[in-house]
């Protein structure tokens, strides 16, 4: 059963934003973990040499790991912030 907010949905309101983004972060993460996979996979598997396969996965990661930084210690999710 998917997920229920008690009130209309408004990304003023601190509680919904906080949500919001954790909920893109899980997406992201998702996204980054079938997208790396499958690019290891066949690289590995399939012999692809692909040694750009590296660069990516390093550097989607280290945006993954920005995102985390900004969702979960820099973000202000106080009520009179302005988002």
């Amino acid at each position: 059963m998917p997920p229920r907010w008690p009130r209309e949905p408004d990304r003023n309101d601190p509680v919904y934003r906080r949500l919001d983004d954790r909920m893109t972060f899980a997406f992201h993460v998702a996204l980054f973990s079938a997208s790396n996979s499958g690019l290891w996979f066949f690289d590995i598997f399939q012999r692809a040499n692909w040694s750009w396969a590296v660069w990516v996965t390093s550097i989607w990661a280290s945006i993954l790991l920005g995102h985390a930084l900004y969702i979960f210690k820099i973000a202000d999710y106080s009520p009179n912030s302005n988002g």
